[in-house]
């Protein structure tokens, strides 16, 4: 397991934007415990980034955080 920290993808609000609700509930679980599987990978879903297709790891990170809504 890795551990998420502030400004990391696992914490944005981007991060599994567009997954499934199911997947979507997990991502939430996954920020709650601060801990993601290292073998995590979700769509970026920052504006800027969308037509680039990216697929980003928990722990990545770049200026574009968001930070996650609570709850």
């Amino acid at each position: 397991m890795l551990s998420i920290n502030d400004g990391q993808c696992g914490l944005c609000a981007h991060f599994g934007e567009h997954a499934s609700q199911p997947e979507q509930q997990r991502i939430v679980q996954l920020r709650v415990a601060g801990q993601a599987p290292e073998d995590l990978v979700e769509p970026c879903g920052h504006p800027q980034h969308e037509g680039l297709g990216l697929r980003v790891t928990a722990v990545s990170a770049c200026s574009g955080f968001v930070a996650a809504k609570a709850g």
